[in-house]
């Protein structure tokens, strides 16, 4: 039988494992820095690896009942702390599989910091300056960010601009401000 090296010395039998400890906790220390470092390199678009790309699953007609009642529906900062990402969600179809749009929360003819709120049961919005707009007046989004609504009836939220985008919300290789996607789409998953 072999025997396993032990320290003789009181000295060493305290020290070592201390040293251990601390070497396991800077190594540690290492890699969450690493992994914070190469997160942060584009702190303005939302990570695969830490957001989802999808919000709300749920039955087409949760959604139409709803927005049949009380007008679109506006979901306040889905993603990020400065509420870059408000969407409005819109019915408009005479069915409950199409007709889905998708709209920033903000007019189309202002900046992403005029943010609007809903007139209550209306399929009106109230912006920064006061003014009372459509629902149809606000800005669209990005290339990507859509609603998707599936055969099986079921409505998801896509959050994440295609990654050909041009950087200004709203707009997507060779289109202006303003003309971006945000029909519903349809696929078999």
């Amino acid at each position: 039988m072999i025997r396993t090296p032990q320290l003789r010395s009181t000295w060493a039998r305290a020290v070592v494992p201390v040293v251990a400890g601390i070497g396991f906790f800077g190594l540690l220390g290492l890699a969450l820095w690493g992994v914070a470092a190469l997160t942060s390199r584009h702190p303005n678009e939302a990570s695969d690896l830490l957001a989802n790309r999808t919000f709300r699953r749920a039955h087409v007609s949760t959604y139409s009942k709803l927005i049949a009642a009380d007008g679109p529906v506006l979901f306040p900062d889905l993603i990020g702390t400065d509420g870059d990402l408000s969407v409005v969600l819109d019915h408009t179809g005479a069915d409950e599989m199409t007709g889905w749009r998708l709209y920033m929360a903000y007019p189309a003819d202002r900046p992403i910091g005029c943010k609007v709120t809903q007139v209550p049961r209306t399929r009106t919005f109230r912006d920064c300056g006061g003014r009372t707009i459509p629902v149809e007046q606000l800005h669209l989004p990005p290339a990507g960010i859509r609603p998707t609504v599936f055969q099986d009836g079921m409505i998801e939220l896509d959050l994440v601009p295609d990654r050909t985008r041009t950087g200004i919300p709203g707009t997507s290789p060779g289109t202006s401000p303003g003309t971006g996607a945000a029909a519903a789409t349809s696929n078999g998953s």
